[in-house]
């Protein structure tokens, strides 16, 4: 499945180097500063995983390995590859993999979303959580994600997004904007990581106008679902 396809580095490719620098305490903040709701989320992914058997899936952006290690405990899960930049981070992820006993199931390698290693046509899914919006080039990962997609195989995305509800807003961005970056820069010494994180969400498209995105880039059969008052979305698209 996969290929040797060099490391092509694009212009803007600089974040990947910010979660290498916070990989440490990574697992730790994201269930802190969420109050644990990125578990709840990462299960309610593995709910939209097509309904069949020995799946190959390829997680894009997967960090610490999070996502391929909640969508194992599925059972349709074949063999899964996590592919990501940040080499510290997977470097975690391969301890929580090995400490699982999964390693003849999941493989972590380094890889960019931009030009995924993989061949066309050979994955039934693939997945990103958190990701999709820190791409140089969003409409060419979701092109990516298409190319290597089988027919009839399923992208799923999960994604941080803004409520729909005025004062659900108001209180969601007051704590995005000057509680979150305070404490994510106090507890993981390091303050520009999270003051990035609400301006990436608040500029990213999300909801209908990210549909359209998927739409641009092949996909049909649509959909998505607001995940905690919707401050985060789960979208579902399906190459036909």
């Amino acid at each position: 499945m996969l290929t040797n396809k060099p490391l092509k580095t694009p212009a803007k490719a600089g974040n990947w180097k910010m979660f290498d620098r916070i990989s440490k305490r990574y697992d730790l903040l994201n269930r802190l500063l969420s109050l644990r709701q990125d578990v709840t989320w990462r299960k309610k992914l593995a709910l939209h995983l097509p309904a069949r058997q020995n799946l190959n899936l390829l997680d894009i952006a997967t960090g610490t390995a999070d996502v391929l290690l909640t969508l194992s405990r599925n059972g349709t899960l074949k063999k899964g590859v996590g592919l990501d930049r940040a080499e510290k981070m997977l470097e975690l992820g391969r301890l929580k993999i090995k400490a699982k006993e999964l390693n003849h199931k999941i493989n972590l390698i380094p890889g960019d979303a931009l030009y995924l290693p993989v061949q066309d046509s050979c994955m039934d899914v693939v997945t990103i959580a958190f990701g999709i919006r820190n791409m140089p080039d969003v409409q060419k990962s979701l092109k990516e994600m298409y190319r290597v997609l089988k027919k009839d195989g399923r992208a799923l995305i999960l994604e941080f997004s803004l409520p729909g509800n005025k004062f659900v807003r108001y209180m969601y961005l007051l704590y995005f904007r000057y509680i979150l970056p305070g404490l994510g820069g106090l507890l993981s010494g390091d303050s520009n990581a999270y003051g990035y994180l609400n301006k990436s969400v608040e500029k990213f498209p999300y909801g209908s106008a990210f549909i359209e995105l998927l739409e641009k880039a092949g996909f049909n059969k649509i959909s998505y679902r607001p995940l905690t008052l919707g401050i985060a979305t789960i979208y579902q698209a399906d190459k036909a």
